[in-house]
């Protein structure tokens, strides 16, 4: 897959023209499934799932103007056919997955089925905080709030080599800083990035390429 890791979703010009490389046409002719998931391990969630599917956030999506936008629900894939999602997941042009909780994704792209198919869909992955995290090989106990029955992990799929702190500087997170950002990097064993909401992580058969028109910052 081709994957833009977003902290905020597509905030500016240069993440919208990264998104329209990877798709290989215009944003107009791409259809896309939105899952909102893990954004019901949090407070409040299906308030913000409505923001989410409705593009009437702040965290720019599912507005972005493609020809179609379905609902993919993991939630409800275990108790369902694959005859009746598989074929449109392998036939999306790209999924954009919600943030919320990245444990509760997880826990959901795994019993789902969707996590053993990312690597082979054509579709680009597009994430937003939680929904880039859980591509990750480990959030860091920092960002562990739901976890998984008889668990205590903060593994996540790693299907990436690095892991990603979210939000770096958000007025309306004052904990997230790069102090913090430090802290929670010394307790993973391999490389990640902090990023703002202005920055993306690219990554196209393994090379990873940062987006920014923000900050951020590598820790290896």
């Amino acid at each position: 897959m081709k994957l833009l890791l977003t902290s905020g979703g597509i905030q500016n010009d240069s993440q919208r023209r990264a998104l329209v490389d990877l798709l290989g046409k215009p944003i107009e002719e791409a259809h896309a499934l939105c899952i909102p998931t893990a954004v019901y391990g949090m407070k409040e969630g299906p308030y913000h799932a409505y923001l989410f599917i409705t593009g009437t956030g702040s965290t720019p999506m599912c507005e972005l103007g493609f020809q179609s936008v379905g609902v993919l629900e993991l939630t409800a894939l275990p108790i369902l056919d694959e005859s009746l999602w598989v074929p449109l997941v392998e036939q999306a042009d790209v999924l954009l997955v919600n943030g919320g909780d990245p444990l509760f994704l997880n826990y959901w792209m795994k019993k789902s089925g969707l996590a053993d198919r990312l690597p082979s869909l054509k579709a680009v992955y597009v994430g937003l905080s939680a929904g880039s995290m859980v591509l990750t090989p480990r959030i860091g106990h920092a960002f562990v709030e739901w976890t998984a029955p008889h668990t205590t992990t903060d593994e996540t799929l790693g299907l990436v080599e690095f892991s990603i702190f979210p939000h770096l500087d958000h007025e309306l997170l004052p904990e997230n800083t790069l102090d913090e950002a430090v802290k929670w990097a010394a307790d993973l064993t391999g490389p990640s990035y902090a990023i703002d909401d202005q920055t993306a992580i690219q990554v196209v058969d393994g090379v990873v390429k940062v987006i920014s028109e923000g900050h951020w910052k590598r820790f290896d």
